[in-house]
């Protein structure tokens, strides 16, 4: 993509969606950790499903605590991997606790010291709960980035790098919701919605499918 059609590109997704936001459910910076840290390898409509019910008994790291390892377990059992997800999450919460009066840091140093917190999500916490112009890639982004020509990459850190230097400043805060949405929605895996895509134009991408036919 031509650094015209990546301003084109996204100039189109603001408008059609001028202050996109994560679909993760959270009323704090404490719910949207745990909230980013129980969606890995799992969707958020169950994620927010289990957190709904957890968030109205446990909405601070002491409170969660407070649950022990099999109280948590009974919240998130229906999200994959909870088992490990259970002992992160109570290892996170003492470390809060113990470091940091019960609040969420907001380097990516500490970030990336709690169990379970990788770049990716460290990405996510920074950009939604500290407004920092970071790109979390996941499977989405990854796909978007690479076939559209946006920032191609063989691993997610390069497609991270490529990201930052590529989309226009303007953008930048709100690029990782936009192109994780059009992933999920629109550029889907197996088959992308090209004849619904309003960025299709600004798109690299060659096999681009017609309408079905009604």
């Amino acid at each position: 993509m031509t650094p015209a059609a990546i301003e084109s590109f996204f100039a189109t997704l603001k408008a059609a969606n001028p202050q996109p936001q994560t679909e993760l459910e959270f009323s704090s910076v404490f719910e949207l950790l745990v909230a980013v840290l129980l969606s890995a390898q799992a969707t958020d409509v169950s994620v927010n499903k289990a957190t709904r019910r957890l968030f109205l008994v446990a909405n601070t790291p002491q409170k969660m605590l407070d649950l022990g390892l099999q109280g948590l377990e009974s919240f998130i059992k229906t999200i994959g991997l909870y088992h490990a997800k259970a002992r992160h999450l109570l290892q996170t919460c003492q470390i809060l606790v113990d470091h940091y009066d019960g609040v969420v840091p907001g380097s990516r140093e500490a970030l990336q010291t709690l169990p379970g917190v990788g770049r990716k999500t460290a990405n996510v916490i920074l950009n939604v709960a500290f407004g920092e112009p970071t790109i979390a890639v996941d499977t989405h982004l990854f796909r978007v980035a690479n076939r559209t020509g946006l920032a191609p990459g063989k691993t997610p850190l390069e497609v991270e790098q490529k990201l930052l230097k590529r989309i226009p400043p303007a953008y930048l805060v709100d690029a990782h919701h936009w192109l994780i949405l059009q992933g999920r929605y629109v550029c889907q895996a197996r088959k992308p919605l090209c004849w619904q895509c309003a960025v299709s134009p600004f798109c690299d991408f060659k096999d681009k499918t017609p309408a079905p036919f009604k």
